[in-house]
């Protein structure tokens, strides 16, 4: 029998957790708690040197930094699209991508799904997202989409909301979650592979 116990990495410097994003685009971060997500999404920015674009559709992260807690980054740029002008932004972020290795956040599914809620647009989201995720792979970028969620059945369902999230067979799908002060991200399982957990130790323990 063969064993299927998961593998531990310590990726303080978030190094291996990064190399699993590139190979896996678009990448997908499931959790149920908002503040782990963004003390996380914070830990990577700041372990990142190129251009990052950040698509807030939650405004937690900008609140973040509006209010000081988040310290931003020169290299990040904050975008806060609406049904007005996704389109237009959404544009913006392909033209970048397809030119040079950026790393794209979208944060989050909730976000996008409140703001859309017809079936039609949320399949124009998923191949949004999936278009993007295309260019990246020829620039060796990433893209990085969260969520809140929660497992029904087979199918992860956006929580609340009830969404089923449409994945394709190169996205890497990705759980947070926090135990004592440590972050800790597990790969989904597969048949052919052992699931990975990678421990993102508290800064300055």
């Amino acid at each position: 029998m063969l064993d299927k116990s998961p593998e531990w990495v310590l990726d303080n410097s978030l190094l291996h957790i990064k190399n699993e994003f590139e190979k896996n685009i678009p990448s997908i971060i499931l959790c149920s708690d908002p503040f782990h997500k963004a003390e996380f999404l914070n830990r990577l920015i700041n372990s990142i040197g190129h251009q990052i674009i950040f698509v807030d559709m939650d405004l937690l992260y900008t609140g973040y930094v509006e209010s000081g807690m988040i310290r931003k980054k020169d290299n990040v740029i904050i975008f806060h699209p609406d049904k007005t002008n996704w389109k237009k932004e959404l544009s913006n972020v392909i033209t970048k991508i397809s030119k040079e290795r950026i790393l794209v956040v979208i944060d989050s599914f909730n976000g996008v799904y409140n703001m859309f809620d017809d079936l039609e647009s949320v399949r124009f989201i998923n191949s949004c997202i999936m278009f993007l995720s295309s260019f990246g792979r020829e620039t060796n970028s990433s893209v990085i989409v969260t969520g809140m969620a929660r497992k029904k059945e087979e199918n992860w369902i956006i929580s609340p909301g009830g969404k089923q999230i449409i994945k394709s067979t190169k996205t890497g799908v990705y759980f947070l979650k926090k135990i004592e002060k440590n972050l800790i991200i597990t790969t989904e399982k597969n048949t052919d592979e052992k699931a990975k957990l990678f421990k993102i130790e508290q800064e300055g323990s």
